[in-house]
């Protein structure tokens, strides 16, 4: 896709983008080192939601189980409204009641699934997610503050694949995935969009934000409502609009910054119109 050219003109060291169908997982264009090792960031959250859900098909634990503060379950906690603020394990508010984004849940989620399963959760999210979809070289670094919630390592390919993955699921039931990355957990719940501001409603899935009219957004004005995905602090995103049948994603080694919220736009604005 020549669109994805415009990677060339982002300020930053290194970058790399892909575009992946979902009717049938094409990869439809690829630009920049496809086999460059990217730090994640917050993109990690999708990852390890996946692994979460999958603990959940298991038997590991359960959605609704306690997990976090008082009041709080493993639903509360990928869906940042647990209460935990965003990275101490200090509570601000009441389960449900707002979205605070948290990668202080995030760890908590991981230590809750170690504690059930009796597998570290680094390990857990590679045997369950990443051997199985051929990502072999992605990982969760341990070593990271929040590894769970930001700690991930990965490249473009192995993120095509994932993006296959999450349109046509094999590792998971369709219709979790569905619910996870279609349906609002806690719907009406406000809070902020790091990097945007405060949004009413601040809508997510579990682990997965969910586009509906948030404005201005670090997707593309032509983004479906339906569009799901994540954005990390290291300069990367990855959405997939149902709606338009792609998922696109982009991993650079710059922070985010007005620059991201600048280009990142631009970016998935013109992948669409060339899609079409």
């Amino acid at each position: 896709m020549q669109s994805l050219r415009m990677i060339e003109d982002w300020p930053v060291p290194h970058a790399a983008a892909a575009v992946v169908r979902g009717s049938d997982g094409a990869l439809l264009g690829a630009h920049g080192p496809q086999e460059h090792l990217f730090p994640l960031a917050s993109v990690t959250k999708l990852l390890s939601a996946y692994a979460v859900l999958v603990a959940v098909e298991e038997g590991v634990f359960e959605l609704d189980d306690p997990a976090g503060p008082d009041g709080s379950t493993v639903r509360h906690l990928l869906a940042h409204t647990s209460g935990l603020a965003f990275d101490e394990h200090r509570v601000m508010a009441g389960p449900g009641n707002r979205r605070l984004y948290s990668n202080a849940g995030f760890d908590v989620l991981a230590a809750a699934l170690e504690g059930a399963s009796g597998i570290p959760f680094a390990q857990y999210a590679a045997e369950a997610v990443f051997q199985p979809l051929g990502m072999h070289a992605t990982l969760i670094n341990t070593a990271h503050r929040a590894p769970a919630g930001a700690g991930g390592l990965s490249t473009a390919a192995d993120l095509v694949r994932f993006a296959a993955e999450l349109q046509s699921p094999k590792l998971l039931d369709p219709a979790t995935v569905r619910a996870a990355t279609r349906e609002v957990a806690f719907p009406g719940t406000s809070g902020v969009l790091p990097g945007f501001g405060h949004r009413r409603p601040n809508d997510w899935g579990l682990g997965f934000e969910i586009r509906d009219h948030k404005a201005p957004h670090w997707t593309g004005t032509a983004n479906s409502p339906a569009t799901f995905g994540h954005f990390g602090q290291s300069g990367t995103f990855l959405w997939v609009d149902p709606d338009a049948d792609l998922a696109c994603l982009a991993l650079t080694d710059r922070d985010f910054g007005p620059w991201a919220a600048e280009v990142w736009p631009q970016l998935s604005d013109a992948v669409l119109a060339e899609a079409r």
